[in-house]
């Protein structure tokens, strides 16, 4: 697994933000806590093979098994009833996270069709930023004729910044193409 995307936010990064922010404890500087990969998958309710494969291409993604996510209440115009899966998620922390944002940067983002770079816009106003794929294909790992239909996912990255502005500094310094 790379170390690169750690080293350099420990190394670079904090000093970087350090200044920019003029933080006077190395604590404050924000840091990604994890990355959550969420997919919801409609017809899972009727269709088991969707989320077998699902489950197996986000953990070919991910390098970790992902927890099938049900639902809560019964939805009559969905077909759905409690506890029916309606989708998986994967929660990465420390070491396979950075292994996964290293590889979502600089391997996956690129390979999207006319990419232009990331939204900016997409922050909650805590710094923690969501990026939706339309398609897993843009991931390496993933073999075109493995799959049976293309779907995209969620992804979420959770950081400590206190705001925005301090989430986008962060996200932009690991190398996030924002346009």
């Amino acid at each position: 697994m790379s170390q690169k995307l750690k080293t350099t936010y420990q190394e670079t990064i904090v000093p970087k933000l350090k200044e920019q922010f003029g933080y006077t404890n190395i604590h404050q500087v924000p840091k990604v806590i994890k990355i959550t990969v969420n997919r919801g998958l409609g017809e899972a309710s009727q269709n088991a093979k969707a989320l077998e494969s699902s489950k197996e291409e986000l953990s070919t993604i991910t390098g970790q098994q992902p927890v099938v996510t049900r639902a809560k209440k019964a939805i009559a115009g969905f077909k759905i009833r409690e506890g029916m899966p309606v989708g998986v998620m994967v929660t990465l922390r420390g070491d396979r996270m950075y292994a996964f944002l290293d590889r979502l940067i600089n391997l996956a983002l690129p390979r999207i069709r006319d990419f232009r770079g990331i939204s900016g816009n997409s922050f909650d106003g805590r710094g923690n930023y969501s990026l939706g794929i339309r398609e897993q294909l843009i991931f390496p790992e993933i073999e075109y004729d493995k799959i049976d239909q293309i779907r995209g996912m969620d992804i979420s990255i959770i950081t400590t910044a206190k705001n925005d502005e301090e989430g986008r500094a962060l996200l932009k310094e690991m190398g996030m193409p924002f346009r």
